[in-house]
């Protein structure tokens, strides 16, 4: 098999560093498989085109949170495979609480989110998922930051891996890793 490359796509205000990307490297790393975890700021648009100009024939995606819905959108628009974790399904909707000045602590900048930014996404949305076999969402019902509803209903048609408790971080992460693998064929 052809070597894969592997986007892990965070989510907002995270970094490369994150737990879940860190970790899933590592499970990954005797795998014949390039392994890249861009670093993404808060503009939109910059993080769809930071994340078009990675894409190549061999990749597949791993999101979470907000870059669960980017992964989602590439997903459909380049008929990848992407694994995407307590993803963001709508997140212009939260967006507005979100408006003015913020703060990224792990790649430590701070920036204004604008209304702009929160229609960028929007036009970014799809609403009806038309390659739904791309896709295996991995969702934790206590998630605190996003409804886990949304994205059970949203991804329906998709492969999924449903759990009970946990949070945002997706408590115990790992125990799925090799389902992702398996999932985006690595193989």
């Amino acid at each position: 098999m052809a070597k894969r490359k592997v986007i892990y796509i965070h989510g907002f205000n995270s970094s490369p560093e994150s737990f879940k990307a860190t970790q899933f490297g590592h499970f990954i790393e005797h795998l014949n498989c390039d392994y890249v975890v861009p670093k993404l700021n808060h503009e939109p648009r910059e993080i769809l085109l930071r994340l078009e100009n990675e894409i190549d024939s061999t990749t597949v995606l791993i999101g979470s949170s907000l870059g669960g819905f980017f992964a989602t959108y590439l997903s459909q628009v380049y008929n990848l495979k992407a694994a995407v974790i307590n993803p963001a399904v709508a997140p212009f909707e939260l967006m507005a609480d979100y408006l003015g000045p913020q703060y990224n602590p792990y790649q430590d900048y701070h920036y204004d989110v604008t209304t702009a930014h929160v229609e960028q996404l929007k036009s970014l949305y799809i609403s009806r998922l038309t390659q739904p076999k791309n896709l295996f969402l991995l969702q934790q019902m206590g998630d605190e930051v996003l409804d886990f509803s949304k994205a059970v209903k949203y991804y329906g048609a998709c492969k999924q891996h449903i759990e009970f408790a946990g949070d945002h971080s997706f408590v115990g992460i790992e125990r799925t890793f090799l389902d992702i693998v398996k999932f985006l064929n690595l193989t």
